[in-house]
């Protein structure tokens, strides 16, 4: 196994995932982070999975449709079902049981309460989405998004390209609105590290 840290943005997720593809010979690539929720029934210290990821940023029309990757026919890629399902057996037993990963205290200081689990569409962009006005217009192009971060759809794209499967999980730090840079490092510290260290033992051990 390698874990490796991926950096920001689409371009630095990429060029990592090619280089675990390339360089180590990966049988399977995970993708864990952070993301902004989108979708109404999404809270803060949510888990996505995404079984479909899309670059909310990219758009060469009128050459091509808004959205759709150039020459690949496509605008959303689609992880492993299996790696997703492993990963959601996992993230169940984790949520299920949050306040022994986490402590009770740590997850009422974060306003979570009961976190849910949800699977769907994640979309990706080099912005950090940080105001109402964002994210409204967001949910208005894509309304099927649940959550929307800056690497998972361009790390989809080399998997694709690489033959090789991967899944895509995200914690909910924020609502991608005014107060999403509000304690943003602080939550990734103590809330959506250790709800991917356990996740991850789970999945491995699955």
């Amino acid at each position: 196994m390698v874990a490796v840290l991926s950096r920001i943005g689409k371009v630095a997720a990429a060029t990592t995932a090619t280089l675990l593809a390339d360089r180590y010979q990966a049988e399977e690539l995970l993708f864990i982070g952070a993301a902004g929720g989108l979708g109404g029934h999404v809270r803060v210290g949510d888990v996505v999975i995404a079984d479909a990821l899309l670059q909310h940023d990219l758009d060469a029309s009128p050459i091509f449709p808004r959205w759709e990757v150039p020459l690949y026919g496509r605008s959303r890629f689609q992880p492993d079902a299996a790696m997703s399902e492993r990963l959601r057996s996992a993230a169940i037993s984790v949520l299920a049981d949050a306040p022994a990963h986490l402590g009770a205290d740590l997850l009422a200081t974060f306003g979570i309460a009961t976190p849910a689990l949800h699977a769907g569409l994640v979309i990706s962009g080099d912005r950090f989405v940080s105001t109402a006005a964002e994210s409204t217009a967001l949910r208005a192009a894509l309304p099927d998004a649940l959550a929307v971060e800056m690497e998972g759809a361009a790390v989809a794209q080399v998997c694709h390209d690489m033959g090789l499967p991967c899944a895509v999980l995200r914690t909910i730090s924020d609502r991608a609105d005014d107060s999403a840079h509000v304690d943003f490092n602080a939550f990734i510290r103590e809330i959506a590290s250790r709800y991917s260290a356990a996740i991850v033992r789970g999945y491995l051990r699955g």
